[in-house]
């Protein structure tokens, strides 16, 4: 093992692991909310009609994970839920005016620069830092650890 490059990328992933840390305590000294409840938020003031299940869907997170989520952004008046007025076992959600005005206060996300950044390389360098970052993942024993595609460090549904 080449102990320069070991530690080259030991403080790579360090700097990414303290820009993650200091990305979400903006959002939060900003907003009050974690990425994950901004990412929420986001999808359901992205239209009309929208459910739990197509939230879920649309960030690749869990049903349950979207169901705690939601009920967060509920208690604290950013997020409601409502019955179908066709059909009353579906639930739209919906931003609340508070909530909308969190997203205007939101700064951007380290995951937004992230998405901008990446799909500007070419498609060799996208899979060359997947397969690099998977093989991190594994070396770490956290090949099979279910993630969402999210850059937060602590648990997605916490308050």
């Amino acid at each position: 093992m080449e102990p320069d490059i070991a530690n080259a990328t030991l403080k790579a992933l360090r700097r990414v692991l303290r820009a993650t840390e200091s990305g979400t305590r903006r959002l939060a000294a900003a907003t009050g909310l974690t990425p994950s409840q901004l990412l929420v938020l986001r999808e359901i003031d992205a239209g009309d009609e929208v459910t739990p299940g197509l939230v879920a869907q649309r960030l690749e997170f869990s049903h349950a994970t979207i169901t705690a989520i939601v009920d967060r952004l509920v208690a604290l008046e950013l997020a409601s839920r409502t019955r179908s007025a066709q059909d009353k076992r579906r639930i739209h959600l919906e931003a609340t005016a508070l909530g909308r005005r969190r997203l205007v206060e939101a700064p951007d996300m380290l995951q937004e620069k992230f998405e901008a950044g990446f799909a500007a390389l070419p498609g060799w360098e996208q899979a060359m830092i997947l397969a690099g970052t998977e093989r991190l993942a594994d070396l770490l024993g956290a090949g099979d650890v279910d993630a969402a595609p999210l850059l937060d460090t602590g648990a997605i549904d916490r308050e």
